[in-house]
């Protein structure tokens, strides 16, 4: 059986600096780097050419686009109201890079997920953790703090020292809890891919049966990219929905 790990192994593929003393790449461009840029690249072309023709009744392409676009104002405006508008592009951004990730990552044979890797989804956690963090200290000042104490308990000053320290650590633990998420079902999904796709050609003639199961899982996988994309956006607008509301 392949190992089924080895598709999320990172290597260089041009080195940009190393150390000449001992060999070693310091710095380097490498298979992760390159879908991370073709994910930009991909995303800009959808969108791009989506809309470049505008027409009164859309077709694919520009169905696609449109429906993209409304996907992520409808949850904003859900979640975060009239005040989310001006936070839409980062929060579309990231929707869009995270999809093209998942889909990218999806492509036979040449295939890489990004999302697999805990730096890239911690490092997209993080950006948008100190992002409403920030959003939150900029509109309320000191007053942010009181976020952590809940309104409307029945002695709020004799549970404060017990909430207070409850509501902070799970505050911080949210850049780990997205980015674990979007990791984890990443790489789950690929390995089990990856596992069935080695019965196929194990099994001989028998393998019809694991091809069969491969192709409906091949849809879930799909399914999932755009979920967890989706899952990511939808719990930025909440958390940005907390830091400016302070609920």
């Amino acid at each position: 059986m392949a190992d089924p790990l080895h598709q999320f192994e990172i290597h260089d593929i041009f080195p940009i600096g190393v150390d000449q003393g001992h060999g070693h790449t310091l710095l380097g461009f490498s298979n992760a780097s390159a879908f991370m840029v073709a994910a930009v690249a991909c995303a800009c072309i959808f969108l791009l050419f989506g809309i470049r023709r505008k027409q009164l009744v859309p077709g694919y392409w520009q169905s696609l686009v449109e429906i993209s676009y409304e996907l992520v104002a409808s949850t904003v405006r859900d979640n975060v109201g009239a005040e989310g508008r001006k936070y839409f592009p980062f929060i579309f951004t990231i929707f869009m890079f995270i999809l093209f990730c998942n889909l990218l990552g999806m492509t036979p044979f040449i295939g890489y997920t990004v999302t697999s890797h805990i730096v890239v989804t911690f490092a997209l956690a993080a950006v948008t953790f100190i992002t409403v963090t920030a959003v939150g200290f900029i509109r309320h000042g000191l007053h942010f703090f009181t976020f952590f104490m809940p309104h409307g308990l029945p002695a709020p000053w004799i549970m404060g020292p017990i909430m207070v320290p409850i509501e902070m650590v799970s505050y911080m633990a949210r850049p780990i809890s997205l980015s674990l998420r979007l990791a984890a079902n990443m790489v789950g999904g690929h390995i089990l891919m990856k596992v069935i796709a080695s019965f196929v050609i194990a099994l001989g003639a028998f393998g019809v049966f694991p091809l069969a199961f491969l192709v409906f899982l091949t849809g879930m996988e799909l399914f999932v990219a755009v979920l967890q994309a989706y899952v990511f956006t939808i719990l930025t607008c909440l958390y940005l929905n907390d830091a400016i509301n302070l609920h």
